[in-house]
């Protein structure tokens, strides 16, 4: 029993990191319909980012968080602004081949720029420990599940309590209607893509934390916020947080019971059965 205690508990902690690095790739999806293939790398240079931050200035990789946000969000900004929005509403394979590319150049890129030599932020606490009862819990994976629970719940009271949040929500529910009411489309949508990017950035710079980085990392982590965006629905920041946690506990389960090599096996099992099921997400709406 012990030994599940503390498998569950390793699996939520890892589950909230899925969360946020989902949360911009859904955030992105549900409103500009761009199912962004170069999401990953974002979280990648999110990384990178941190890593600097830490490495070159410093700056310890909580603290850095913020600054690591505000450098992808300017880069999101420009990239919608200048490249997605010529093919905003292009059918869908435009836009999977406009990202797909976009995530070449961007890991190439990287890889000119860091090497491909594997990195890892590790802060002087990165060892210490907190013994909850028969459960172990690293500070820095316990440090890094928490910044992505309260991001999480940033944006779902941005969404549901500002302008620019309304002005998203009304976009992605009827474009129409949204520009008849003043909102201004080329505008949002890159405001949109921007704080998309600055949680892909936040989610980089905890998950240097936790685990190596390389420029090739990209392709993995935009097929497991895929699978999480599509699992917990793409309208309600909640949802992605509800998929991320169950992904997590279900990975870390099937790496005890059955081997690690079946835990994505399982995690893209877990979608298929959810889009069989419930095709809007388990938090989505229903029609």
């Amino acid at each position: 029993m012990e030994l599940l205690a503390q498998i569950i508990v390793n699996g939520m902690l890892l589950g909230g990191l899925y969360a946020i690095m989902a949360l911009g790739l859904a955030l992105v999806w549900g409103v500009l319909n761009i199912v962004n293939l170069a999401h990953g790398s974002f979280i990648m240079l999110g990384a990178y980012c941190s890593w600097y931050l830490f490495q070159d200035l410093h700056v310890d990789p909580f603290l850095g968080l913020p600054l690591t946000a505000a450098v992808l969000f300017v880069l999101g900004y420009a990239v919608q602004r200048g490249v997605l929005n010529l093919i905003v509403r292009a059918p869908m394979f435009n836009t999977l081949l406009l990202t797909f590319g976009l995530d070449v150049v961007l890991a190439d890129l990287a890889q000119l720029a860091f090497t491909a030599d594997f990195r890892a932020i590790n802060p002087g606490y990165a060892g210490s420990q907190w013994q909850l009862g028969p459960v172990v819990v690293p500070l820095v994976r316990l440090g890094a599940f928490a910044a992505a629970v309260v991001l999480t719940l940033a944006v779902w009271l941005f969404l549901l309590h500002t302008r620019l949040g309304r002005a998203i929500r009304a976009t992605a529910q009827n474009l129409v209607a949204a520009h008849l009411y003043g909102v201004e489309p080329r505008h949002l949508y890159a405001m949109t893509f921007g704080i998309g990017m600055a949680l892909a950035g936040a989610a980089g710079g905890l998950y240097g934390t936790v685990s190596q980085i390389n420029p090739y990392i990209g392709a993995s982590l935009t097929l497991k916020s895929f699978a999480i965006a599509i699992i917990g629905g793409l309208e309600n920041p909640l949802g992605v947080l509800v998929g991320g946690l169950i992904l997590g506990v279900i990975e870390a389960l099937t790496t005890l019971y059955i081997g690690p090599t079946y835990s994505d096996v399982a995690s893209f099992g877990i979608l298929l059965a959810v889009l069989v099921v419930r095709p809007t997400g388990l938090l989505g709406r229903t029609a």
